[in-house]
């Protein structure tokens, strides 16, 4: 049986784009909050030890959740944004996640990942030196805007991919990488952007275009449409 791995997920956000009171990844999907179904698909997953979950200061929200699935579930106090919160997930871990060991990141707003990708990161991933991230590859035509609002030109998509997560680095490699990006005053929008920075080369890893974020109202419906066709 593979070595289990930790994974912190980034939940301090409060999802201004959804609109409403609630932040998002609290918002009820299928008669619970949309951050246990995340984290109950990273914790069904045997291969995953337990999740630090980076919350905002004083949340009001987070029920006290400490385990799911049989698995540990901690919590630290996140940042002002994502790559501030994974960077004080990553250094709350506990001293058992060793500097070298390996560690996911997933977003708490994508609760649809299937079991066989999160899978196929964990065995792809930590063959790398670097490690991995779920991605998905561009399947639109691309078209480049001007000022005024027309196409300028179309954008070639071939080796273009979109990134997804749970995302597969080493613990003092990320954290390296994202004070790195912090102290240069660089704004990273995922982790492979904080390795990139450092001349690192993670691998991609196919996942299903079902491991969406939710952002939007017609996301959440998406995602209860999910849960239904589960139900059944």
């Amino acid at each position: 049986m593979m070595a289990q791995v930790w994974v912190v997920v980034p939940a301090a956000g409060r999802g201004t784009r959804f609109g409403g009171p609630l932040p998002k990844q609290y918002l009820p999907a299928g008669g619970q909050p949309v951050l246990v179904h995340t984290l109950e698909a990273l914790l069904q997953h045997p291969g995953v030890a337990g999740a630090m979950v980076a919350i905002s200061e004083n949340d009001a929200d987070w029920p006290g959740w400490s385990e799911i699935a049989g698995k540990p579930v901690l919590t630290c106090t996140g940042g002002a944004s994502r790559a501030a919160s994974v960077l004080a997930g990553l250094l709350a871990l506990p001293d058992s996640v060793r500097a070298d060991e390996f560690v996911l990141v997933h977003d708490a707003a994508r609760p649809n990942l299937a079991q066989a990708d999160l899978g196929r990161l964990l065995e792809v991933g930590r063959q790398d030196p670097v490690g991995a991230i779920l991605a998905a590859p561009v399947r639109d035509t691309l078209k480049r805007a001007g000022d005024d609002g027309g196409i300028d030109r179309t954008e070639p998509r071939q080796r273009l991919w979109r990134a997804l997560t749970p995302q597969l680095f080493r613990r003092h490699q990320l954290i390296r990488a994202l004070q790195d990006a912090a102290a240069a005053g660089v704004e990273v929008t995922d982790d492979a952007m904080a390795m990139e920075r450092l001349g690192a080369r993670p691998l991609l890893v196919e996942g299903a275009e079902s491991n969406f974020k939710i952002t939007t109202p017609a996301d959440l419906l998406r995602f209860e449409f999910e849960l239904s066709r589960r139900a059944v």
